[in-house]
């Protein structure tokens, strides 16, 4: 044998000796552990010669990994619920086209409501429809004698205070996208007013959004801002949980998309057809996901009750994915410098609102004259519901790559938003408790 042919031979030796080395997916999402391993066993029972790799980021940080690693990507697919995170890797070209099989794309409306349900450039495509609204806990609410929340603007009564909770925007797509709905259906000014009291009257901030639903469901608080799937998975599973769509929502697909150079392209493009597909989408129904397919003739065979956001009434806010995507830096940041990070000042300031409202409608009833206190009170709330920047500088294209590069300019935002909270809450605080001393 010749020296050629002897190596040869040990080579092919070597290969066919070699451990087969199965296939993978890799995905990065924003999802609980019950939604993604219950695909991931599914897939791999399908697909057993190909394993499926999670790399769970809250979306933020989803984003933000897709960008470092672009010059080498390691994951193949995206997979969250915030239709603007997806917008943004689009614009940064971070994901790749990919067109449905035919048998697939036709059993899928082109949209829900106005709302498209895939990209019409084909980078990113929704599989469930979601939803955004409250979920409470029974028990909790019979025992701190606690109507139940019907819209937005319930988030601001006085009687919630410190029985709400939420997560941090910044931290969680689906929170971004909540916030956004009330800007949007409110408007700026009111949006904010709405969100820096209903913030006032949390109990806490987590740092996930799934944190909300797991703080509801064990009755650490009685009412959670949600993705819907979080309070329908909860009532499947028989929790003592309510949830309801407020009036004025809306209702965007949640999406996925292959990521640009994804190393495992095929095996992407099967799990992106599994998701899609009669099998994935049957499994939207399970109790521990609880989420809504896009595929409408499904739903003849959903179990008793469940929502079909194709007949029900459901939206109220045409949402502006574009103007959503170009502000959210922003609005993540505000939202963290006048709320999560100075969260006990503005909680104070409203509960010395509150006492000094309740003290001010006792003086009236009793026939004092309140015109002053009244006057006081009126300036402490207008203290503790104002924003430091308007609509129009929000989505000013510079300060949000400054936000998103970290730069000299966001920081010195940061700097003076955080001071702009500090002296406000304190201010309201102050003139709420003199106009309580008053009556």
């Amino acid at each position: 044998m010749s020296r050629r042919m002897g190596i040869i031979v040990a080579l092919l030796v070597a290969a066919l000796a070699a451990p087969v080395t199965a296939g993978e997916v890799v995905i990065v999402t924003s999802f609980p552990k019950e939604l993604f391993e219950t695909y991931k066993k599914a897939f791999e029972a399908k697909q057993p010669d190909t394993k499926v790799v999670i790399k769970q980021q809250q979306t933020n940080a989803g984003v933000t990994y897709l960008r470092e690693t672009r010059a080498k990507p390691d994951a193949d697919l995206f997979w969250v619920s915030s239709p603007d995170a997806f917008a943004t890797l689009k614009t940064d070209g971070l994901l790749d086209r990919y067109t449905l099989p035919k048998d697939i794309a036709t059993r899928i409306p082109a949209k829900i409501g106005a709302f498209p349900i895939h990209d019409p450039d084909g980078t990113f495509f929704g599989f469930a429809i979601s939803g955004y609204g409250l979920m409470w806990n029974t028990p909790y609410m019979k025992a701190h004698r606690l109507p139940a929340p019907k819209e937005w603007t319930d988030l601001a009564r006085p009687e919630y205070h410190g029985h709400l909770v939420i997560s941090a925007p910044s931290r969680s797509g689906t929170t971004h996208l909540t916030v956004e709905v009330i800007l949007q259906a409110y408007g700026w000014e009111k949006g904010w007013d709405l969100l820096l009291a209903s913030g006032g009257n949390m109990g806490t901030i987590t740092e996930r959004s799934f944190g909300v639903p797991e703080a509801v469901i064990s009755g650490q608080y009685g009412i959670g801002v949600v993705i819907d799937f979080f309070g329908l998975s909860a009532i499947a599973s028989g929790y003592p949980i309510e949830f309801a769509y407020p009036s004025l929502t809306s209702v965007v697909p949640a999406s996925v998309g292959i990521v640009k150079g994804a190393p495992n392209r095929k095996n992407a493009e099967a799990f992106v057809n599994y998701l899609l597909g009669d099998e994935g989408q049957r499994l939207l129904f399970s109790k521990e996901i609880g989420r809504l397919p896009v595929v409408p003739d499904l739903y003849a065979k959903a179990p008793k009750d469940y929502p079909n956001p194709f007949t029900m009434k459901l939206g109220g806010v045409d949402f502006d994915n574009k103007l959503s995507s170009a502000r959210r830096n922003v609005v993540n940041a505000l939202y963290d410098q006048l709320i999560t990070f100075r969260h006990a000042e503005l909680k104070a300031a409203w509960k010395a609102i509150y006492t000094a409202e309740a003290a001010l409608a006792k003086a009236k009833e009793a026939g004092k004259d309140v015109a002053k206190a009244a006057s006081l009170l009126g300036e402490a709330r207008g203290l503790a519901s104002r924003v430091p920047m308007d609509a129009k500088a929000a989505a000013d294209k510079a300060v949000n790559i400054a936000f998103r590069e970290k730069a000299e300019l966001k920081s010195k935002l940061e700097t003076e938003w955080d001071t702009f909270a500090k002296t406000n809450y304190g201010k309201a605080r102050a003139i709420a408790e003199q106009a309580a001393a008053m009556l």
